[in-house]
């Protein structure tokens, strides 16, 4: 095999596709990225037989042919290249020479033949959705999915298509995203868990471009992503998600507006004060025009009041302080409105649409003061 293409779209290609190898596997082919060129472009595949990314890669095959490279070696030689054209070039005994300019790196290989390519799936069952609007829908709801593979349900998140809308839900059993996006076209109904790892990658790698789209297609197992010249396939998560609707209630005592930044940056100011670890919550006293934000720690107290607009009841309550900043971070808003029966009923942060919903489970500051 030979080929010649420029460092910049080779490190590209590798940069996409490592993302799929896994950091620790007890095969070692699994390690690698599989270059193939015996079609005439140049294709690089990495697959840990949950995700599996392909890319092409612009350059000119002189000997067409298929070689596995380790992903760490292969990446850091690329990277440290100078900017130019890179030639590689592999023998019949998987010997790879890697060259650019004056640099010459020569590495062992592994056959083409024992790697696992991804699954050949028939491309059905799809939509079509702007890859920015793909990009935005998981960064507003992906720190809620949960670490823990004690319920593998809670690492993915829920996608569910209707008509021309696509929800997406995410919860941690702590608190819930929910995002709705609006599709161009109609589509059949459809609901799967997709894994958060998959939809991490996809985000990291998509360009995002309001006028570029993104191809999702669904099998009963898989999930496809099709974009510019890459793909990724990933395996679905088993399972039928929870029952959100149950969860999700109408009943109010409080409402509150507030601009969504001021309350951002109070809160931010208070985590000041709280350690890492630390699971002192933050108290907001709702009254009739200001709500007051208080934490104390062993590092100190803070106290601060913010103009609200608010009818119902006064009330009482603590939070996790994270779980509040994650969700006005990705809310676009200037102003955003608090929806509260209760110190131990679950917050609602929703716009009048509801294209957005995020509930936040309270913390019984009583039994932490």
């Amino acid at each position: 095999m030979k080929f010649v293409c420029s460092k910049n779209e080779l490190l590209n290609g590798i940069q996409t596709v490592s993302k799929a190898v896994p950091s620790k596997t007890t095969m070692s082919i699994l390690e690698c990225i599989l270059v193939d060129a015996t079609d005439g472009s140049i294709k690089m595949i990495a697959n840990d037989m949950e995700l599996g990314i392909e890319t092409i890669v612009d350059g000119e095959v002189m000997v067409p042919g298929i070689i596995a490279l380790n992903a760490k070696i292969f990446g850091d030689i690329v990277r440290k290249l100078p900017d130019g054209d890179v030639c590689i070039e592999t023998d019949s005994s998987y010997k790879t020479t890697i060259t650019c300019g004056k640099p010459k790196f020569t590495i062992m290989g592994k056959s083409g033949e024992d790697f696992t390519y991804l699954p050949v799936i028939e491309k059905e069952e799809g939509i079509v959705m702007s890859q920015f609007s793909l990009k935005e829908v998981v960064r507003q709801t992906i720190f809620s999915i949960s670490d823990n593979d004690n319920n593998k349900l809670m690492t993915g998140e829920y996608f569910e298509i209707d008509g021309n809308t696509l929800k997406v839900v995410s919860l941690d059993g702590h608190r819930i995203s929910i995002r709705k996006v609006e599709l161009r076209n109609e589509y059949l109904p459809k609901k799967v868990v997709v894994p958060g790892r998959t939809l991490n990658e996809v985000s990291k790698i998509l360009p995002g471009d309001t006028s570029d789209d993104v191809n999702i297609y669904f099998t009963q197992k898989h999930v496809i992503f099709n974009f510019d010249r890459t793909v990724v396939v990933s395996r679905l998560i088993d399972g039928e998600y929870f029952r959100i609707n149950q969860i999700l209630s109408s009943d109010y005592e409080t409402k509150v507006k507030v601009n969504r930044k001021d309350l951002l940056d109070c809160i931010d100011r208070a985590t000041l004060l709280a350690k890492e670890g630390d699971k002192k919550p933050i108290i907001i006293d709702f009254k009739d025009d200001y709500m007051d934000l208080r934490i104390n720690s062993t590092l100190g107290s803070m106290d601060e009041s913010i103009d609200t607009e608010k009818s119902g009841k006064d009330l009482m309550i603590g939070f996790n302080p994270r779980f509040l900043m994650d969700a006005l971070r990705v809310i676009d808003d200037e102003e955003v409105e608090l929806y509260m029966l209760n110190p131990k009923a679950p917050c609602f942060i929703k716009n009048q649409e509801e294209s957005y919903i995020y509930m936040i489970l309270p913390v019984n500051f009583l039994t932490v003061y």
